[in-house]
């Protein structure tokens, strides 16, 4: 509920600042991508100046997750290493005690069920 409430705080004037923000430049721009030729451009597009700045805001925060996923991917190969390792060595444990080595299987009397390892990523 909590969430809710703070989401509605801060996209509530958000909105509101991005309405404002494009009614105030509906003006078309033409964006160029030929550096040779400024008065006959091969390749160019012509939109409200507030769809380019949304539009390469949007690319920007793809190009941002897109490097802060490739930049985490030892994290999350280390962590499938470790619970592969965990499960390996629970299936030893279990075969040691005699115990059934699945976790869906109930556990022996006396013994609570042992919780399943989440690795947090390191922060830094």
């Amino acid at each position: 509920m909590l969430r809710k409430i703070v989401a509605a705080i801060v996209l509530g004037p958000l909105a509101i600042v991005l309405i404002a923000f494009a009614v105030a430049n509906r003006h078309a721009v033409t964006v160029s991508f030929d550096p040779f030729s400024a008065n006959d451009p091969a390749a160019s597009v012509t939109l409200p100046l507030f769809a380019l700045i949304i539009l390469l805001l949007i690319v920007g925060v793809l190009i941002g997750g897109l490097a802060s996923w490739l930049r985490q991917g030892k994290w999350r190969s280390a962590a499938r290493r470790f619970e592969r390792e965990l499960q390996q060595l629970r299936g030893k444990i279990a075969a040691l005690e005699g115990a059934p080595a699945k976790p869906s299987q109930a556990p022996e009397q006396g013994h609570p069920p042992v919780p399943s390892l989440r690795l947090r990523p390191p922060t830094q």
